[in-house]
């Protein structure tokens, strides 16, 4: 136990100081000390997977602000050339081929440990479902983007069969049960969140001993206010994020760095 307590020190230590954030070493301190971790990911953690985050300075957004009206529901549903943009974007996403990483994984190992209270993700690609996570325990704030539903009959299923339509030559395709517009299973801009999906995750903040934070940029709300939830309740705030977010003052950490190799070492057991 003290040879790997040593060789993750010493592993811990070289990180710290390719990254040169001196506060790794408090980052893994205070989640080593506890016993409860609430988990909240934003889409930082999916980049080395290969896929692109969306206010970050490669982001989707950053260079192509047109695109985020494809995520804004009123021009979704009433501008068909929005629409068959968006059903493009959604056949060529890198999300369909990509696989989780090492952070992803990382928090499959808090869960095993028994520490992990709940992972809130703001991300749709269901990469911690696939890296091992526990369903049970992942709880979507913006849907999945493997999932399609009709805006009018409320009809839902698998999103490839109709990604197949598109392939085949249908630019916007329409629901086949009643000709309603066909929506992937997200929240977009504009539309609200599912309260119960909302009541889980601020449980999951006010009950944890650390709030963790990863690659957000914690300016969405309500997934933004689950930071000073989790804090006003006495939890430990630790912030992985390769840029500044607005609650880096009242962190107990903040690590820059790359997700893949920090989170594994922050969460690694003592």
């Amino acid at each position: 136990m003290i040879f790997m307590y040593i060789r993750c020190h010493r592993r811990l230590t070289r990180v710290l100081c390719e990254t040169g954030q001196v506060e790794t070493e408090r980052a893994a301190d205070v989640l080593r000390g506890a016993g409860h971790v609430a988990v909240l990911t934003g889409a930082g953690i999916s980049t080395d997977s290969g896929i692109p985050d969306f206010r970050g300075p490669q982001g989707v957004w950053t260079k192509n602000p047109a695109a985020e009206r494809t995520s804004t529901l009123s021009h979704y549903l009433h501008e068909p050339e929005v629409r068959r943009l968006a059903w493009q974007q959604r056949v060529a996403s890198p999300a369909w081929t990509a696989k989780p990483n090492p952070g992803h994984a990382a928090l499959v190992d808090l869960e095993r440990q028994g520490r992990l209270v709940a992972l809130v993700t703001q991300n749709i690609d269901e990469l911690h479902q696939r890296a091992g996570s526990d369903p049970a325990l992942v709880v979507e704030l913006h849907g999945t983007m493997r999932r399609v539903v009709c805006w009018s009959c409320g009809a839902d299923g698998p999103m490839e069969p109709v990604l197949d339509r598109v392939r085949a030559g249908d630019p916007d395709p329409h629901c086949l049960a009643c000709g309603g517009i066909l929506k992937s299973a997200t929240i977009s801009f504009g539309q609200g969140l599912d309260p119960l999906t909302i009541e889980r995750a601020e449980e999951a903040a006010v009950k944890c001993d650390v709030f963790l934070a990863v690659g957000s940029s914690l300016g969405v709300y309500p997934a933004a206010g689950l930071v000073p939830l989790a804090r006003e309740a006495g939890a430990g705030i630790v912030i992985v994020n390769g840029e500044p977010t607005p609650f880096d003052p009242i962190a107990s950490a903040v690590v820059r760095g790359s997700i893949s190799e920090v989170l594994p070492l922050l969460v690694a057991p003592a």
